[in-house]
């Protein structure tokens, strides 16, 4: 498995209003539900303060993101980083968390293309490689009281937005409002293309309201500065880091670090659904009929 690797004690004495025995009752809890595995304090932790210390959140949110282990096999299927699916969308697209913390000490991921050929990209298989990122990561990192979601639109095109697909895009909004490990405080799209309406209306029917009114679309990136100061963001962008292309090789040699905790996580990080109290689930409970989301539509 993904071990916790921060400390745990360090972490309830930068968040001294958390009280440990709360984490350890949602701990026990766990433990007496047949269909979960095991997970540690930390990992439960990291759940507790995305869910703003509610513990029966808490609860909720570790049972949708087991459950979206379980049922999304686009995200989480196929976990190893040696995969040729995984190794193509590492060269095809740059995902990765920035070094430093905003002032607010909120913590920044950056998702962008590398390679622009639109045939090369797969919307599935990035958001599987940000989604296994970021787990990894979470598990290493101090835990953070926000994260701010940054996507760089340069380079796309309309023929990567006809490779978008409408399901994939619901899943993914899915898992971002309901499973999402982390707090998510802002969702910034930056480097504008002419058709960003598209993209958008693709997004938009699948969002709850507190979603929306985090989603930042910057029309130029002084507003962004805004929200995530200049300094810390890639060369490229104007920043004082590394290029994006460098920023991405470190975190993907993380993730490639870990590649045998990977492949025991992802056949252990799930839910058994044959021994669920009640009635088992499966991804028409999640996400009803696929049939009605084959087709899109480009004018």
């Amino acid at each position: 498995m993904l071990d916790v690797s921060f400390d745990i004690v360090e972490q309830y004495v930068r968040f001294p209003k958390i009280e440990r025995r709360e984490v350890q009752k949602i701990l026990e809890w766990i433990r007496a539900q047949p269909h979960m595995p095991n997970l540690s304090e930390g990992e439960i932790l990291i759940f507790y303060i995305a869910c703003q210390c509610s513990s029966e959140m808490t609860k909720q949110v570790i049972d949708t993101n087991l459950t979206c282990h379980t049922h999304v096999d686009e995200f989480f299927n196929n976990l190893d980083p040696e995969y040729a699916a995984m190794e193509r969308a590492m060269r095809v697209d740059a995902m990765f968390i920035l070094p430093k913390l905003t002032p607010e000490g909120h913590r920044v991921t950056i998702g962008k293309l590398i390679d622009l050929n639109a045939s090369n990209f797969n919307f599935a298989d990035a958001i599987k490689l940000f989604v296994l990122l970021l787990d990894v990561f979470v598990r290493e990192d101090d835990v953070r009281n926000g994260y701010r979601m940054v996507f760089d639109t340069s380079g796309v095109t309309l023929g990567h937005v006809a490779r978008l697909g409408i399901m994939t895009m619901k899943k993914l909004i899915f898992y971002l409002q309901e499973a999402l490990p982390v707090r998510l405080i802002g969702l910034h799209f930056i480097n504008i293309v002419p058709f960003m309406d598209k993209i958008l209306a693709l997004m938009y029917p699948f969002m709850k309201k507190e979603l929306v009114d985090m989603l930042y679309v910057h029309s130029n990136l002084d507003e962004f500065y805004k929200f995530v100061p200049k300094n810390i963001l890639p060369g490229e962008i104007g920043g004082e880091e590394l290029e994006s292309a460098q920023l991405r090789e470190i975190c993907y040699d993380k993730v490639r670090s870990r590649r045998k905790e990977i492949l025991e996580y992802e056949k252990l990080f799930r839910i058994n659904e044959k021994i669920r109290p009640g009635k088992p689930k499966n991804s028409a409970d999640l996400f009803g009929i696929e049939g009605n989301f084959k087709k899109l539509d480009i004018d």
